[in-house]
């Protein structure tokens, strides 16, 4: 008979590429995983790991049960669900969130207020976390639903075991310091700011690569980036204290921030989708939660409407 926990430490080993990434991604030693899919290897009767190195790799073996794996766990999560459902009469358990800071402020934590007086029995478990570290955690099921975006010519992977719904369509605002020379103008050309410090967010983000596209293509210059943080309010603040630029979407613009402006750019618009994620078998915990943060998105769509 072969072990779920076991099988689910295989998974993570594809996944994550080694034994001591996988160990960590669950807070466990290296050793203790090496141990237990030691005992796997067992219960399936042939190798499912081959050293390679310092490091190990799946056999044939190893991949197909790691596909198995993932059908198995994921029906055990759902049979979990359905059970704690019926004995509640209502839908219940815990749901894991994960969502970039502006959704988290405009779209999780209103939906989690919400959801405390319609479904008390369902505990949303939510934290701060960008979509580049969000996804792979929610095909592990280390999380249910991840709230990302994605900025037009910049299109996230899909994956076949993952359901998008798009929450929020959105622009993406030139923000300058109020005492900018070009303040005063309704559109501002790109080109004219090559010269000026720009803040976005961290290397290997899409927010990032975006404003570094942007002021390559519509600008014809590489930016400055001299300030960097994944908090949009930060970001905000650095504008209004350094005099630096940014290119920040509507979602965060909401937030009073004296000392700024926000204007339009000459050279044309820049779109962002915020969507959410799932696996494609959902609780009804889950598919609770997701329709509740997508009312609370439609709301603040109607509102700006």
């Amino acid at each position: 008979m072969l072990d779920l926990h076991r099988l689910r430490l295989l998974r993570e080993l594809a996944a994550r590429g080694t034994l001591r990434a996988a160990a960590e991604s669950l807070g466990y030693t290296t050793s203790a995983v090496s141990q237990q899919l030691a005992v796997l290897e067992r219960e399936a009767g042939t190798p499912l790991l081959e050293r390679v190195g310092r490091n190990v790799q799946l056999t044939e073996a190893g991949r197909v049960l790691v596909r198995h794996a993932g059908v198995l766990l994921d029906a055990v999560e759902a049979a979990e669900a359905d059970v704690a459902q019926i004995a509640a009469g209502q839908a219940a358990g815990v749901v894991r969130v994960s969502a970039f800071q502006s959704a988290f402020l405009r779209i999780v934590a209103p939906a989690v207020r919400e959801l405390g007086q319609s479904h008390p029995l369902v505990r949303v478990e939510a934290s701060e976390l960008e979509v580049e570290q969000a996804v792979p955690a929610l095909r592990l099921q280390h999380l249910d639903i991840v709230v990302g975006d994605e900025y037009d010519d910049q299109p996230r992977p899909v994956h076949d075991d993952l359901s998008r719904s798009d929450l929020v369509r959105e622009r993406v605002r030139l923000v300058l310091p109020a005492d900018h020379p070009l303040a005063r103008r309704r559109k501002v050309p790109l080109a004219a700011l090559a010269a000026q410090p720009w803040a976005a967010c961290q290397p290997g983000t899409g927010h990032r690569e975006m404003q570094i596209r942007i002021c390559r293509q519509l600008g014809g210059f590489e930016p400055d980036l001299r300030y960097a943080s994944d908090d949009f309010l930060i970001l905000l603040e650095l504008v209004r204290t350094t005099g630096a630029c940014a290119l920040l979407p509507e979602l965060v613009l909401g937030y009073d921030a004296p000392g700024v402006v926000v204007r339009d750019l000459t050279e044309g618009t820049i779109g962002r989708s915020v969507f959410l994620l799932t696996r494609t078998t959902r609780t009804a915990a889950v598919r609770v939660v997701a329709e509740a943060m997508s009312s609370v998105a439609g709301a603040g769509r109607r509102g700006h409407g």
